[in-house]
This record gives C-alpha cells, sequence and structure tokens, in this order.
C-alpha cells in the first residue's frame, strides 16, 4: 500500500513495489541510488517496469539501502522474482507500511476510527472512501488501519488491485497478506476474531472486488473491509465515505501566516514547500498563499504538485502561473503515480456515461454554490437524467461537495468543473452550456425581483447574495454572446444593486445594455424596468438629475402597458428626482399621483410609501401636524399589510417631526426605537440620519453626555474623514448648548456645506440657523440670513414658529 496521497499507482509488478518502499523511506531516485551503490538509471528504469527481472545482486543492494528487513524484505525479494508465491497474484501484497503523516484527516480519522472500533454487529461490514485520484484516499485508510488494529486482532492486512484482476486472482491475494496457503485456510486463521481487509483502488477491477467481497463477508463474519477507489464497490452492506479536499481559508481570512496556517490545505502546502526551499514563507507571501490554496480547492495532489515548484518560484509566482491552469499542474513521471491534475480528474470523468458528462458541463456553469432547483434547471432534461440520482452520482465519485442543510449546498470541485468546462469546450458543448446557465439566472432573479421590497427585502437580498458570482458570470457572458438574457438580469437588479451599495456598476451595466443596439427590439416592459432602475440607481449617488429623462420614458411605457406596479415606481422615482433639482412642487404631483394610484389599485403598501414619501412636503411647508398625520396613517397601512421596515422608518420621520417641534424627550426616544427596529430588518442605511436627530435632541435639552456618545458614533475621535453633515450638526449643538459659540458656528457652516449637495435643503437651513444663532459677528450673520432667505424662498420652505423665535423673526 503506497503511503503518498491517492497516488493510485498502475500496473502490477516490481516496479510498484520498488516505488512503494522508496516512498515510503522517503527518498528520491537519486538518494536511493546513492544510498545502493547502483546508477539512478537503473532505479528509474526498475520503476517504469523497462526491467522486469532484475539481477539479484541489485535487489539485495536496494532492499538493504531501503532498511527492509523480515518480512518486508521477503516481500520484496519475492515480488522482484515476479511472483509472491505460486498462487497468481496480479492483486499485489504488501504488509501495511508505516502511516505517513496526515494533515487536516483528524475528523475524517476519528469518525471511522470509531466506526470501525465498533463491535461487528453494530458497526458496519466495510467502509469505501471514494473521490478523486490524488485526494488522499489511500493516506486516510493507512491512517485508519494502523489505529483499528488493536480491535482487530484476527489480523489487518491490505492489498493493492491492479488492472483486469480475476476474482481468483483477488481471492488468492488476500489469503497470501493474511498469511495463508489457500483461501479456505482463513477460518482458522481468523478464529472468530475480528478481522479487517484493507483494499486499494477498487475501481481497476471493480466487478470481482464486488464479488470476492460479497463471498468473504458471507463465509466470514469477524471479517470487515476498508476500501479507497473512485467509486463504491456497491455492496448491500458498504458504507460510501466521500473524501474532500482540505479545507482551505475563505475569501477575506486575515493576512498574516498566523490567520491562515491553521487551515489544512494551508498546513500541507507549507509542509510539502518546507521540504523544497530553506526559507520560510515571507509575510508579503501571505496574501498570494491563502489565494494560491483557495484556488487549488484544497486538492492534496494540486497542493503537493505546486508546492514543488517553491524550489525555483516564490509563491506569488506559483499563484501567477498556475492560478488559471491548476489542471496543468503535474510531476515528473519517475516520479510515479498520477503525472498530472488534469490525468486525476480525467480518470473519475471517464466513469461518467455521456449523458451523465453532458450533466456535468451544465452545471460546471455555476460559479459558487447551487441547489436542487436550479440543478434541474441548468440540465433541464437534456439529456433526460433525474438530477438527485445525478448528484448522488457526483458525491459518491468525490466530484461533488454538498455543506449542511441549506438550499445552496452545493458545489462541484474547483478543479472538476475546470475540467469540465475544458471538455465542454472541446465537444463543442460550451455555447449551449454558458446560454442555459444565463438563462436560468435570468429566471431566478426574475422571480426574485418582486420581493426586493417591503419586509422581504433583506431575505430576497441574501438569496442574490448566495449567486452573486453566477450573476456577474451571467452578465458579463450574456451581454457579449446574448444581450436580451442580460437586459433581463439586469433589470431585475437594481433594487438589489442598491441594497448592497453596488450602485455605480449597476447604473453602468443598465446603461450600456439599454444603449446596445441588438436590444432596440427587447421586451418592452423590461427596456421599460430597466430605465428606471436607472434613474434609481443614479439618484444613490447624487446623479438622479442625468436620469430624469430615463424615468419619464418609463412612466410613459409603463402607462402604454398598463402596468401599475411600474407607474407607482416610476412616480416614487421621479418624485425623488425632481427633488434633487429643487423643483419640489413637479416632486409633490408625482408623490401625490403615485398615492392616488395606489388607492385606486387597493395597493396598501404602495399607499404607505406614498404617505411616507409626502410627510416631507409637509415639512417644507411647516405643517408639522399634517406630517404627523400622514405618518399615523403610514404606520396604520404598514401595520394592516405587516411593513416592519416602513413602520421603523416612519418611527425614524416621527422622532425627527417632534424633535422639530420642540418635544424633545419623545424624539430621542422614537429615535433610538427606530434604529433598533431599522437595524433588525436589515436596513442600517437610515441610522446616520436617525442618529443626527437623536443627538441634536439630547443637547439641545442639556444632555450634554449622551450627546457626546452619540457623535462618538458618528465620528470616532481616531477617524481620519472630515465629519459629514449628521456629524458635524450633532457636534454643533452640542457646541451651542455648552456656549461655545465659535466651534458652533465652524461646526453649523461644515454641517451647511456638507448637506447642501444633498437634495434635502430641510438640512441646510436647520443648519443656517444653528450658524446665524451662534455667530456674533453682526456682517457674518447678515451673510448667513441672506443665504437663509434664498433657499427658503426657492425652496418654498416655511420656517417653524420655534424657529423663527431664534432668530428673532417672529
Amino acid at each position: 500500500m503506497t503511503s503518498d496521497h491517492g497516488a493510485d499507482q498502475e500496473g502490477p509488478g516490481f516496479d510498484a513495489v520498488l516505488r512503494s518502499y522508496r516512498l515510503r523511506a522517503k527518498l528520491t531516485q537519486e538518494e536511493l541510488a546513492v544510498r545502493a551503490a547502483v546508477g539512478v538509471r537503473t532505479v528509474r528504469d526498475l520503476e517504469r517496469g523497462r526491467a522486469s527481472r532484475p539481477q539479484r545482486t541489485t535487489v539485495e543492494l536496494l532492499a538493504a539501502a531501503l532498511g527492509l528487513t523480515g518480512a518486508d524484505r521477503l516481500a520484496f525479494l519475492a515480488a522482484a522474482r515476479g511472483q509472491p508465491s505460486s498462487s497468481p497474484m496480479p492483486a499485489r501484497f504488501i504488509r501495511l507500511p508505516p502511516a505517513s503523516d496526515l494533515i487536516g484527516r483528524d475528523g475524517d480519522v476519528t469518525e471511522l476510527v470509531t466506526r470501525l472500533s465498533q463491535p461487528m454487529a453494530e458497526g458496519p461490514r466495510g467502509i469505501t472512501l471514494v473521490g478523486l485520484a490524488g485526494v488522499g484516499k489511500t493516506s486516510l485508510a493507512l491512517t485508519v488501519a494502523h489505529r483499528v488494529a488493536e480491535a482487530h486482532p484476527g489480523g489487518v492486512a491490505g492489498i493493492v488491485i491492479t488492472d483486469g484482476s480475476t476474482a481468483g486472482e483477488v481471492l488468492g491475494g488476500v489469503a497470501a497478506v493474511f498469511g495463508v496457503g489457500r483461501p479456505d485456510d482463513l477460518a482458522p486463521r481468523f478464529a472468530g476474531r475480528a478481522a479487517l481487509l484493507l483494499i486499494d483502488a477498487v475501481e481497476r477491477s471493480p466487478e470481482s472486488i464486488a464479488e470476492v467481497l460479497g463471498a468473504l463477508l458471507a463465509q466470514h463474519p469477524t471479517l470487515r473491509f476498508l476500501a479507497t477507489g473512485r467509486h463504491p464497490v456497491g455492496l448491500p452492506t458498504e458504507r460510501v465515505w466521500p473524501v474532500a479536499p482540505l479545507v482551505a481559508p475563505p475569501a477575506g481570512v486575515g493576512t498574516t501566516l498566523a490567520d491562515v496556517a491553521g487551515y489544512p490545505a494551508v498546513a500541507l502546502f507549507l509542509d510539502r514547500l518546507a521540504k523544497v526551499r530553506g526559507a520560510p514563507v515571507e509575510p508579503e507571501e501571505v496574501p498570494s498563499l491563502a489565494a494560491l490554496v483557495r484556488r487549488l480547492g484544497g486538492l492534496p495532489i494540486a497542493l503537493e504538485l505546486a508546492a514543488a515548484r517553491g524550489r525555483v518560484l516564490t509563491v506569488e509566482e506559483i499563484l501567477d502561473r498556475y492560478g488559471d491552469r491548476v489542471l496543468d499542474l503535474s510531476g515528473r513521471p519517475e516520479d510515479g503515480g498520477v503525472v498530472s491534475v488534469r490525468d486525476a480528474v480525467a480518470a473519475s470523468y471517464r466513469l461518467l456515461s455521456t449523458d451523465e458528462q453532458a450533466a456535468l458541463h451544465r452545471v460546471a456553469t455555476f460559479r459558487n454554490r447551487w441547489s436542487l432547483d436550479l440543478a434541474e434547471q441548468i440540465v433541464d432534461g437534456r439529456p433526460a437524467t433525474d438530477v438527485v440520482h445525478l448528484l448522488d452520482r457526483f458525491l459518491e465519485l468525490g466530484m461533488l461537495s454538498a455543506r449542511g442543510a441549506r438550499a445552496f449546498r452545493f458545489r462541484l470541485l474547483d478543479v472538476v468543473g475546470d475540467y469540465a468546462l475544458e471538455q465542454a469546450a472541446t465537444q463543442g458543448d460550451l455555447h449551449a452550456a454558458r446560454s442555459r446557465h444565463a438563462e436560468v439566472m435570468a429566471e431566478m432573479v426574475r422571480g426574485i425581483a418582486p420581493e426586493l421590497k417591503g419586509a422581504r427585502l433583506a431575505e430576497a437580498a441574501a438569496r442574490l447574495d448566495d449567486v452573486a458570482g453566477d450573476l456577474g458570470a451571467a452578465l458579463n457572458w450574456a451581454a457579449k454572446e446574448d444581450p436580451h438574457t442580460a437586459l433581463r438580469i439586469a433589470a431585475c437588479l437594481p433594487r438589489w444593486w442598491r441594497f448592497r451599495g453596488r450602485d455605480v456598476t449597476g447604473r453602468q451595466w443598465l446603461r450600456r445594455l439599454l444603449a446596445d443596439p441588438r436590444t432596440a427590439d427587447a421586451d418592452p416592459a423590461t427596456r421599460a424596468w430597466a430605465k428606471v432602475g436607472l434613474a434609481q440607481l443614479a439618484l444613490e449617488h447624487g446623479s438622479g438629475a442625468e436620469e430624469i429623462g430615463s424615468a419619464e420614458a418609463a412612466l410613459a411605457d409603463f402607462r402604454d402597458l398598463g402596468d401599475v406596479s411600474g407607474q407607482l415606481t416610476a412616480h416614487t422615482q421621479l418624485a425623488a428626482l425632481w427633488m434633487t433639482t429643487r423643483v419640489f412642487d413637479r416632486a409633490r404631483v408625482h408623490g401625490e399621483a403615485a398615492l392616488e394610484l395606489a388607492r385606486s389599485s387597493g395597493r396598501i403598501r404602495d399607499m404607505a410609501v406614498a404617505e411616507n414619501n409626502l410627510t416631507w412636503h409637509e415639512i417644507r411647508r411647516g405643517d408639522l401636524a399634517a406630517a404627523r398625520a400622514r405618518l399615523a396613517e403610514v404606520d396604520r397601512l404598514a401595520s394592516r399589510c405587516g411593513e416592519h421596515r416602513l413602520r421603523a422608518v416612519a418611527a425614524a420621520n416621527l422622532a425627527e417631526v417632534e424633535r422639530l417641534d420642540g418635544h424633545l424627550e419623545e424624539a430621542a426616544r422614537l429615535g433610538r426605537h427606530a434604529i433598533s427596529e431599522l437595524e433588525d430588518v436589515g436596513d442600517p442605511g437610515h441610522r446616520r440620519r436617525v442618529l443626527a436627530s437623536i443627538g441634536q435632541a439630547l443637547a439641545e435639552s442639556g444632555r450634554d453626555d449622551e450627546a457626546a456618545e452619540v457623535l462618538e458614533d458618528l465620528h470616532p475621535g481616531d477617524s481620519p474623514l472630515p465629519p459629514d453633515g449628521p456629524a458635524a450638526i450633532v457636534e454643533a449643538a452640542l457646541a451651542l448648548h455648552r456656549g461655545e459659540q465659535k466651534r458652533a458656528a465652524e461646526a453649523f457652516a461644515a454641517a451647511a456645506d456638507a448637506y447642501a449637495n444633498a437634495y434635502d435643503p430641510r438640512d441646510v437651513v436647520e443648519a443656517l440657523i444653528g450658524q446665524a444663532r451662534s455667530t456674533p459677528d453682526p456682517q457674518e450673520r447678515a451673510d448667513v440670513l441672506r443665504r437663509l432667505e434664498e433657499i427658503c424662498r426657492s425652496g418654498g420652505i416655511e420656517l417653524l414658529p420655534r424657529e423663527k423665535e431664534w432668530l428673532g423673526l417672529s
């Protein structure tokens, strides 16, 4: 049994026996040649099978150099003669070599040892470790076999299966490794004691293995087996144990060696790197180290082959050269075993039927984890396949991982996906696979888009987060090859882009796709939603005025289509867009149109949204009673439709109204409640604005210490950034109450400048009022008042009674 990571040796004879003992001794071919005083070419030829009958003197020298004694020496000499006994033995046998240092498999080892140490009546009769070549099945099996030896007093022995072994040959090999001359002698050999048979590479002769194991388990009730292979044996009593790649550090992990060294994949890479490179990993190499190990997918053979490059390359250079072509990683042929990562994956790929390979090409287009539902859609009955059976097949071959119980729990191993796409391209299937992937993504976002508002916004956004990588891949491909599908995807995503702070990226996508002449004949509703989404995203980063035309065109399209939802969205966006240009009357017209349309169509949630948006216009006109009435209606309507987020936003707006009306204690209470509610429903975007209301209310009511805590939250003392509007206004209010007139005037001026670029001039008005109150110089105060008067005139803003009193205007 070889002790390297799944080096599934090919071919019978002395070549593989010599290689196995050399690897166990941790010697290179050159080192063994020097020890044995033979030529290195002799060792290479023997391991390549070019000299199947070596001279006895050479064999003796090699045995001595390897330190073989007792039974190991006899087995080595017998293999050199061609047959260890008179029995036919293509199923090669050896005594169990010492287990190599196993990295990252503690959980597997513990669970397997527990199961195989149970009494025969309770534990499994057999376990097969399945997975890709090079994933570490053999090393894991050897470690477990040694750990359970005491629980099997009848003996623990192993065989390595070779291609085409007959049932008789395998049975003869089993007898030999347990030290008996004939299979019939196994019963007295076990003598009713538990015994364990270790079988490596069962896929080389699956029918023979199934036949022999079935017979042995029936004849010897104290015998159990531990097998390794690229697929299970297929016995009813067999437990299949997929061997997954080692865990790699996730994206976003820390940048120090201590942050990543605890991940098993990193530990294995560092262990193998240390064997070829004397210097430790430098601190600046750590980010590349984490990225490389992640790209290698934790596959041991890939990690070992990449680490071997460390003799010449730095970690960053290995990543640059092989990060995008992991399949090309290979070893020297004379080292034996699997020659390249591509060979390792290809061996399992060939076990699939033609239909299964075609389905693999489809699911390989997924970039991240995916669900059973998505798999069924992307396979789409071509070929006619039971997807549950298909995924089970991929799992039993170790090509697929499934983590947890969430819907999005499936993922192909990275190297499997790379190889499958490579094969899809070779077979002319890649374009169809990519096209189907884009169509599936378009259908998915079409179903989720209506939920990207209201109480289900956070949940819907999280579902899109699960497939963010796939959405990007689908958009990039479809924008070039199928722009209609790309537009369908992009038109559904503005609320998600906005919610995740990707408004600039989203706007770029929509502008590009709407401008593409190939989408001119796209579905009118899709183009209308893309236009209104474009306006929505532009508004988010202060460019709303540029997209008023897009929103108005969308409104006209929705009217032609009779799409009430679209009209409501367009009116709401236009209300906000006209506010950015200070045309507040037109903004109010669209707000009232949205309310009327929502009422006439019986849309409770949209009625609540419209009432909330119109509240600002009541505040602008100084009618706080009307503002309270609208907010009470928002609360009532939102409660009816279960809109917790809208109720929280209404509470935040009510806190601002109470502060403006001088009810400071109530304003602070409502504001804190609103912050808690907004965070609970996954909408922290209003937090700074509500904190500003709380801080101002606390400062004005004389609760300086509490106001200072709010200010620290808004603008930490060690923050290098200048304070924005909310931080500046709270700092100003606090300074004003403390009698620090100069500091207050400066902070109010900073707040006025910061708010000047926002669409709500009421914030600028408040800052200017504070600046006028704290400015002692008559000329400077007059300048501030003139600016205040101009903003109130252009914005149609009425000062409140207490504000007029502060300025001496009442």
